[in-house]
């Protein structure tokens, strides 16, 4: 006898506003050179990853706007507000089980992916970018990245809040609080090209009692130059304080 499955209803796991029109936002998560605008960050599996995830197992209907991914109950919904639009992301889960709290890498990673186009259509065009990733655990007397990094306080501030914050690398940062979530904070960087930095904790393991994490630094239209020093600065600083990371390849 087989077990009955559990009845599931709707997880939504992040919902965005978007000062554009529902039509460039669909053509955003449709188009492969668009989306590699937004999601994941520089690596050489980035262009497989976009045709595997986007591509292959993507199930488009243009209709009602709403793309799904064969094999799961995920999906994107783009729908018009206003003179722009709302992108959600949607989960099927379990309908007796609580969600509260739980840290869960696809779901954290979709929410930085959408805030990443968010900053992309609003304020570039979706014009090309430059994004490093830095992953791994605290070491011993460390802690996760929001901590390490001076961020705790911008949860108080509301989205597009102006805060300044002094970077354990040396920089000084004026610039917006773009999204907040239980773990991660995202914050503009003027001095990237108006790029956006996101911190990201991880709950708690045995093999990471001290904290771990991920950062996400988006940049735009730095020069080669500025762009080598800025990922030489963070990785430095990076590898100071958390175990070996170098740079993920992939993105999902």
């Amino acid at each position: 006898m087989t077990e009955a499955a559990k009845p599931t209803v709707d997880r939504l796991l992040v919902e965005v506003t978007i000062a554009a029109p529902a039509g460039d936002v669909w053509e955003a998560i449709r188009d492969q050179e668009k989306i590699r605008n937004w999601f994941g960050w520089d690596a050489d599996t980035l262009k497989d990853e976009i045709d595997f995830i986007f591509g292959r197992y993507g199930r488009a209907d243009g209709a009602t706007r709403t793309l799904r991914f064969e094999g799961t109950e995920d999906r994107f919904e783009v729908a018009e507000r206003g003179s722009g639009s709302v992108l959600r992301v949607i989960r099927a889960a379990p309908a007796d089980e609580s969600w509260d709290d739980i840290y869960e890498d696809m779901t954290e990673g979709w929410i930085s992916f959408v805030q990443q186009l968010r900053l992309a259509m609003e304020r570039h065009g979706l014009g090309p970018r430059r994004t490093i990733y830095l992953s791994g655990n605290a070491k011993e007397g460390g802690s996760g990245p929001i901590a390490a990094l001076g961020l705790t306080s911008l949860r108080a501030h509301e989205d597009r809040h102006v805060v300044r914050v002094d970077l354990p690398t040396g920089e000084v940062v004026k610039g917006e609080v773009w999204h907040r979530t239980s773990w991660q904070i995202g914050m503009t960087v003027p001095q990237w090209g108006d790029g956006l930095l996101i911190a990201t904790d991880k709950s708690l393991t045995d093999a990471a009692a001290h904290g771990r994490g991920m950062l996400i630094l988006t940049t735009y239209g730095l020069s080669e130059d500025a762009f080598v020093a800025l990922e030489a600065r963070w990785r430095g600083w990076w590898d100071t304080h958390y175990e070996a990371s170098a740079a993920q390849e992939g993105c999902a």
